[in-house]
């Protein structure tokens, strides 16, 4: 199960994978060409070359898990393919998920209380 933190990361992979890969080839994937931690417990969602699939990938503390969602009409709103990732927010993340355009969501600052002495 993917648990929303206040400090979840999620990163896309912005260049397509061959969607035939499983958990050991995105783990290895994210491991020698994103340079990052697959167990760390980051959300890595990645693309196909196809608009309508992602995979995602996330070390839960108990095991790895992937899901694989494909849209039965339209497509995901991708970044620019490039080399490296794009991070995005959990409200981000959900609104990706349910094919929206992930761009619109505005990020609000964090307001912290201070500290009165």
């Amino acid at each position: 199960m993917i648990a929303l933190r206040a400090d979840l990361k999620v990163m896309v992979a912005t260049r397509p994978i061959d969607f035939r890969c499983g958990i050991n080839s995105l783990a290895a994937i994210v491991s020698t060409v994103l340079k990052a931690d697959p167990y760390a417990g980051d959300v890595w969602i990645f693309r196909s070359k196809r608009l309508d699939r992602l995979k995602m990938l996330v070390w839960d503390g108990s095991g790895m898990v992937l899901v694989t969602k494909w849209l039965e009409e339209g497509g995901f709103h991708w970044p620019q393919v490039s080399d490296g990732t794009v991070s995005l927010s959990a409200s981000e993340m959900a609104v990706l998920l349910d094919g929206l355009d992930w761009t619109k969501v505005t990020r609000r600052p964090i307001k912290r209380p201070t500290i009165v002495g």
